[in-house]
């Protein structure tokens, strides 16, 4: 047994390194846990996984697999109702009163359209939901796309009632939770949450132009 297990572990050592710089990829862990990582590399019995927004060494021997791209496709940003779940972001988006548009883009910067996604804090699905925010929601399963969709476009609805319609501070809280928007009284002074605050209000301002006078 203890031989067969090194013997998988080098095949895996070795697919590592002739393997291009992965795009999108999962990395399996011998936990259960799956990352969603941007890259890896072989250090010997560490693994490098580089992740959006850093990167993590593990021992080799605890990562079981890198799940390849097209087992996770991504989709590109298309617009409803024919991008991707076109019609469960409409539906939502009249339910709930928000812009489609926005959905689309937190989405696409939540998960690119992946309805499996794991993020290494746990979160799930399309919006990347944390389990109790999910079950605040009452999504019972955050990987299927109408309940995962309608939690989460509820949750940034409510989000957006808080903070008065502040679009920054409701994505912001969306990002880093809304006690740590509270504790810093604004967009908190992290690169991940301010990138992805700009990054959504960006796509939304060229998709939307102010009307001219």
């Amino acid at each position: 047994m203890k031989q067969r297990g090194l013997i998988a572990l080098g095949m895996l050592a070795a697919t590592i390194a002739a393997a291009p710089v992965a795009r999108a990829d999962y990395a399996v862990l011998r936990s259960g846990q799956r990352l969603h990582i941007t890259g890896y590399e072989s250090l010997g019995d560490r693994v490098k996984l580089s992740m959006p927004g850093g990167g993590v060494e593990i021992p080799a021997a605890d990562l079981v697999s890198v799940e390849p791209e097209d087992t996770f496709q991504a989709r590109p940003s298309l617009e409803p109702p024919s991008g991707p779940y076109g019609e469960l972001i409409r539906a939502a988006a009249q339910k709930h009163g928000l812009d489609e548009k926005l959905i689309t883009r937190l989405i696409a910067s939540e998960s690119n359209f992946n309805p499996k996604a794991v993020s290494r804090k746990q979160a799930l699905g399309l919006m990347q939901l944390l389990p109790r925010t999910a079950a605040q929601y009452a999504v019972l399963n955050a990987f299927d796309p109408a309940q995962n969709i309608e939690g989460g476009v509820h949750y940034l609805k409510d989000l957006l009632e808080k903070y008065s319609g502040n679009l920054a501070l409701a994505l912001a809280a969306y990002n880093a939770g809304p006690d740590t928007v509270e504790r810093y009284r604004g967009v908190p002074p992290f690169a991940e949450t301010r990138n992805y605050v700009k990054r959504i209000t960006s796509a939304l301002a060229q998709t939307n132009p102010p009307a001219v006078q």
